[in-house]
């Protein structure tokens, strides 16, 4: 009788335990999928953002191209005209002398 009794409680107190612990996994269980859910949308936005600043990158990048292309270009076109404003001082400076030349002839006639 005694050990009957024994063998029913320490069953039934077996199967209590059992319970509470799946209880407490099944707990645990749900809170691994939330975090899960979360980890994901989390990761999810985190893509998000990184392909919207990787199209920002991209679109800096083009801009600082063109802006490169540009400042070649102008630097380019300042050259020649450097180029020429020496050309313009050379042909200043021979038509200045030609003009001493001629204003010498004209007061020998004179």
């Amino acid at each position: 009788m005694l050990f009957d009794w024994l063998l029913l409680t320490s069953t039934i107190l077996f199967v209590i335990f059992l319970f509470a612990k799946m209880f407490f996994f099944k707990s645990m269980a749900r809170k691994e999928e939330k975090n899960n859910v979360v980890m994901k949308l989390t990761l999810q936005e985190a893509e998000i953002m990184i392909r919207k600043y990787q199209l920002q990158l991209q679109r800096a990048l083009g801009n600082i191209d063109i802006l490169t292309e540009e400042l070649t270009k102008l630097r380019n076109e300042m050259k020649v005209l450097k180029s020429r404003n020496s050309q313009y001082r050379m042909e200043s400076d021979k038509l200045r002398s030609r003009i001493k030349e001629l204003e010498s002839k004209i007061e020998a006639l004179l």
